[in-house]
């Protein structure tokens, strides 16, 4: 058996404004779990990238352990990747991002990787807004062991094994609004499109944007009295907003009723259009977000799509008020500028 794609693509198959065909940004063959919904969100990846037209050079792939992290294997196979140790990751890419701010980062954990073992990590990496889209691919169980309940498990949910969860669950979209983060949003895995739209405008966000996916395990999590499985979750869906790319048009406000839509301008003059659905479906409010998030909960319902935006943040770069040129492109006498310079530094501290 092979897990290395063949070589061979359609002659007409469809290129971006780079000239690429999406083979550009594949990756190897998945060996997850057939149907296992990481591979639905890999998919999303692939084609929001190749939608950009961003090229594969300039794209860091960060993860660290679990079933979601073995997926950036299987996307975009010509970016830059490193996949760190359980639950270190937003360290890793703080370093890579600090280190070199030319490159746009992406990084993929799990529920595991990042509500259990990496959750004081994570609200870190909120908190200072580091510029790099955050996907969790969540799906409430630790599939690489066997299916033991991961800390987003919904309590009185039910494993494959029978045992019911006595616990309440890390609301990690929650957790975002309250660390401060300026984009957030949810969706799932078997919501394609509605994921590549938001996986694109996260790209674009100069700041942390974290996308909550919830992603059926079908080995392990996919079984009646799961509220994570496939059927559940599609019974349960409340979209906040159905998302898409609308021309450059006038300038707008946030302001509209009930039941109309809005444009929401992003940071860098792109546009994505968001239909009001409910009465707090306001994107620019940090407040109505969490509301949102709260009552979609009591309701036993998934509020998907663009929960919150902050139109003009201020990333880790500005807040420290790092040098514009990269450290891999500065010379050694930019970064030792000599002992007369170390003196000077050394005498202002005294």
């Amino acid at each position: 058996m092979t897990y290395i794609r063949p070589k061979f693509r359609h002659p007409s198959a469809p290129t971006n404004d780079l000239g690429y065909t999406k083979r550009e940004y594949e990756g190897a063959l998945s060996t997850l779990c057939a149907g296992c919904g990481h591979d639905s969100i890999s998919g999303a990846i692939i084609q929001a990238y190749f939608e950009l037209s961003v090229p594969p050079h300039r794209i860091a792939k960060l993860s660290g352990i679990g079933c979601s992290s073995k997926t950036p294997t299987y996307f975009l196979g010509k970016s830059h990747g490193f996949n760190s140790v359980h639950g270190r990751m937003p360290s890793v890419a703080t370093g890579a991002n600090m280190a070199n701010r030319d490159l746009m980062y992406l990084g993929v954990s799990g529920d595991g990787d990042t509500a259990s073992i990496g959750m004081g990590q994570f609200v870190h990496i909120v908190r200072r807004n580091l510029n790099i889209v955050y996907i969790v691919m969540n799906n409430g169980c630790y599939g690489l062991t066997k299916g033991q309940d991961s800390a987003t498990a919904d309590a009185g949910s039910k494993s494959k094994a029978g045992s019911v969860n006595p616990f309440q669950p890390i609301d990690l979209a929650g957790l975002a609004l309250e660390l401060g983060a300026g984009f957030v949003a949810q969706s799932f895995s078997g919501d394609k499109p509605q994921l590549i739209e938001l996986i694109k405008e996260a790209v674009k966000y100069p700041g942390f944007a974290l996308i909550n996916v919830i992603s059926p395990c079908v080995t392990f999590n996919n079984n009646p009295g799961s509220t994570k499985s496939y059927d559940y979750v599609r019974e349960h869906i409340e979209a906040t907003a159905t998302v898409d790319y609308v021309p450059l048009k006038t300038e707008i406000t946030a302001a509209y009723a009930e039941g109309t839509g809005t444009d929401v301008e992003m940071h860098d003059g792109t546009f994505i259009r968001l239909e009001k659905l409910a009465a707090h479906s306001n994107p620019y409010n940090r407040l109505t977000a969490i509301t949102a998030l709260q009552v979609a909960r009591m309701k036993n319902a998934i509020l998907t799509g663009l929960v919150f935006l902050e139109p003009d943040p201020t990333d880790l770069h500005e807040t420290l008020d790092t040098s514009e040129v990269a450290l891999n492109k500065m010379t050694e006498t930019d970064l030792c500028p000599g002992k007369q310079e170390l003196e000077n530094i050394n005498a202002s501290l005294r």
